[in-house]
């Protein structure tokens, strides 16, 4: 297993395992025909990931297994007025078949250092509320919650997302 840098011909893959890791990963906790119906999303997933692949101020990398992408993560200068001097990891997604094998946790890494490089003094995501996987991820590496929290419509759903941060 490897990561690098992104590209934009990496868009398809990386909208594959965007889609594939939110049907497995919110399995439970969205409902089933949200999950399902993400496929029909695919299209423009691959134009923002062919875009995010080439914007300077984000960095997205990609894990592969035997050529093929498993994982991706990118992270960026936090979107939070409150913490504007903070880097932002924005998404981390493996397929749900390798979880546990590593790859999160490399891709992790690699954003992590990334953000450090830009000089950002500590770092910020969001997590959804009750994705207690996720949270334990996170809180081993490090990451903490600050007890921030916000709902953000997507599609007909309202999510429910908790804040957590750590020095670089």
């Amino acid at each position: 297993m490897g990561t690098r840098r992104a590209k934009p011909e990496d868009a398809p893959a990386i909208a594959e395992v965007h889609i594939r890791a939110w049907q497995v990963g919110y399995r439970g906790q969205l409902p089933d025909s949200f999950l399902d119906g993400l496929d029909t999303d695919l299209e423009d997933r691959v134009e923002g990931w062919t875009r995010a692949t080439t914007d300077p101020d984000l960095d997205v990398f990609v894990a592969e297994v035997d050529g093929l992408v498993v994982g991706f993560s990118s992270s960026s200068a936090s979107r939070d007025p409150d913490r504007p001097e903070d880097g932002e990891l924005q998404a981390i997604y493996v397929l749900g078949a390798i979880w546990g094998k590593g790859v999160g946790s490399v891709l992790l890494d690699a954003s992590v250092t990334a953000l450090a490089a830009r000089g950002y003094p500590s770092a910020l995501l969001w997590v959804l509320e009750g994705n207690d996987r996720s949270i334990r991820f996170y809180e081993r590496h490090g990451w903490a919650q600050d007890g921030a929290e916000k709902s953000e419509p997507w599609a007909d759903l309202e999510l429910h997302e908790v804040r957590m941060v750590r020095p670089l």
